[in-house]
């Protein structure tokens, strides 16, 4: 069997962390697996006891973790980072493997000091001259990674990401009271699922929200977090909450445990998702299998993903986005249209589809 070790440190990290989660299961059935990362972290998300784990506390993006690479990647037939972050110097192995996820960090530069601007830039460029295969998430990415780096095109693989249909379903009504009480949620809301980071657009949703409760008063706002961490990432969100409308209309739920994360999807009246820039998108395909109404901006990388399952607006117009939403919220016959075509656009995305996919592609670059 092939051996191929691949870079776990990140396995709790929120996109990434669960791209590793449903992909590793997989794998391990099909190859030998070495894993680079924290044991103890790594097991709390996968049961690791046929596989080996060597250590590597290096942080991301720490340049210390470039000796630990140069120390630990060794004698394996394939060695795959499911992230940019690879190592810059040559290391023992036949193949290298590399999944770029975007390339947000070239994209939007500016929102980075110049050490960590030049280091991105370092480990993207090295990721992609260095590695014999770079897999990425959807067409969309594979096109802004041809636009800002000189990779050639057939270097290049799309592999989409998948859905967990049993975790992400229609949940029983027994399931939703709980977590409804356990976090004091409101009868009818919208919901959020994202960071501070200037492209998830935080702020024009909390505009357009602004706007929508003058008229629609019952309706609240869910964003999954701590108040805290959104208000110290971004202080104009201190002011935007602040604002008289929006002062008790806005409720963040705190850490949310991964179990509960659906039953928010199946709580919510509708979810937002008004992203600037996405390599994937992720959370519009487990609201559709939680059978929640989503709307998402009106950007390549959506289009690609969601389809007609979605009601699209402008990220960069708070009035569409406002619109969008009350349209999907009144209109009952559009919010069962999106619903029906949500059933129907995630079959199209499982994580078992991507992850013989994945294998497949590993051993044909190995020639295996």
């Amino acid at each position: 069997m092939l051996k191929i070790l691949i870079d776990a440190r990140m396995i709790d990290s929120s996109g990434i962390g669960t791209y590793l989660q449903n992909l590793i299961p997989f794998l391990k059935e099909n190859l030998i697996l070495y894993l680079l990362g924290d044991k103890e972290k790594i097991n709390k998300y996968i049961d690791i006891s046929d596989v080996t784990v060597i250590p590597m506390k290096s942080s991301i993006y720490f340049p210390w973790e470039q000796v630990e690479y140069i120390l630990k990647v060794k004698d394996v037939d394939v060695f795959w980072s499911p992230h940019f972050n690879v190592p810059i110097f040559p290391v023992r192995t036949k193949k290298r493997i590399v999944t770029v996820h975007d390339v947000f960090h070239l994209v939007f530069k500016d929102l980075y000091n110049l050490f960590e601007r030049n280091y991105a830039k370092l480990l993207i460029n090295s990721a992609v001259r260095f590695s014999d295969l770079i897999i990425t998430v959807s067409q969309f990415s594979k096109s802004e990674i041809l636009k800002y780096t000189k990779v050639k095109e057939e270097k290049i693989k799309v592999i989409y990401n998948g859905i967990d249909t049993k975790r992400f379903k229609v949940c029983p009504n027994e399931e939703k009271i709980k977590i409804k009480n356990k976090y004091n949620l409101p009868d009818k809301f919208l919901f959020f699922v994202g960071n501070v980071k200037p492209h998830k657009n935080l702020k024009g949703l909390l505009r357009a929200f602004e706007r929508i409760i003058r008229d629609e008063r019952d309706i609240f706002l869910v964003i999954t977090g701590k108040k805290e961490g959104f208000i110290k990432g971004d202080k104009e969100i201190f002011k935007i909450l602040n604002n008289k409308y929006l002062k008790d209309k806005v409720i963040f739920t705190g850490y949310v445990d991964n179990e509960d994360l659906p039953i928010l999807y199946n709580l919510a009246d509708l979810f937002v998702f008004p992203s600037f820039y996405e390599g994937f998108g992720l959370p519009p395909l487990e609201a559709m299998a939680c059978g929640c109404p989503s709307v998402v901006s009106k950007i390549p990388p959506l289009l690609e993903v969601c389809g007609d399952a979605v009601y699209y607006v402008n990220p960069y117009d708070v009035e569409d986005i406002a619109e969008g939403i009350i349209r999907v919220l009144k209109d009952q016959n559009l919010r069962e249209e999106i619903k029906r075509k949500g059933y129907e656009r995630v079959r199209n995305f499982s994580w078992e589809k991507s992850a013989m996919e994945h294998l497949k592609t590993i051993k044909d670059e190995v020639g295996y």
